[in-house]
């Protein structure tokens, strides 16, 4: 009876340990088409803007998150509103393509994961439909490529104007404290 359950928990712990080096297993990020549409004109780029349903699962099948009960998700690709290997795995697809994302835990929720729903270490399974693709206009490129580069541009013009302002503002006030001198005049 006790060598029994002794190899039952051998057992457990073997398929544990397993298990989790099947999880760790996954270094990189594997993208599969599943379903193709038939006319792809337009592939996704940084910067486009996709509607798509997911389903999110652990490896072990546990569904942790799904689109499929509510509206669609809108993801600007470029924006980081998703974890980086499911934007990852968004670029180059199709509107009406769906595709299935292994991702590793370093480009889902790394070592910490997402207490309690998604454990540290654990790489996740999507699987995701384009509904809808919507390339970036000319003018939203040039925002999001032009105007980053303004903004760090004007942060240390603005710096020196307000350091300029200030010094001059300091020193106006520093030679209006000081007194003038007396000029004495001799009488003869």
């Amino acid at each position: 009876m006790k060598s029994g359950v002794i190899i039952l928990v051998l057992l457990a712990t073997v398929t544990c340990v397993l298990t989790q080096e099947e999880q760790n297993a996954i270094e990189e990020l594997v993208v599969e088409t599943l379903i193709n549409p038939e006319t792809c004109s337009v592939r996704s780029a940084m910067g486009d803007t996709l509607q798509i349903h997911y389903t999110g699962k652990l490896m072990d099948g546990k569904v942790i998150d799904t689109s499929l009960t509510r509206d669609p998700l809108f993801v600007e690709l470029g924006k980081k509103t998703v974890i980086p290997g499911l934007e990852q795995s968004l670029i180059g697809v199709c509107e009406g393509q769906k595709i299935k994302a292994t991702i590793p835990s370093h480009l889902a929720y790394g070592k910490r994961g997402y207490p309690p729903t998604i454990p540290g270490d654990a790489a996740l399974e999507f699987e995701v439909e384009i509904m809808a693709l919507t390339q970036q206009t000319p003018w939203q490129k040039m925002v999001n490529d032009v105007l980053p580069l303004v903004c760090l541009a004007l942060v240390p013009t603005l710096l020196g104007l307000v350091g300029l302002y200030l010094y001059k503002k300091a020193s106006a006030q520093s030679q209006s404290k000081k007194k003038p001198k007396d000029k004495k005049t001799k009488k003869k």
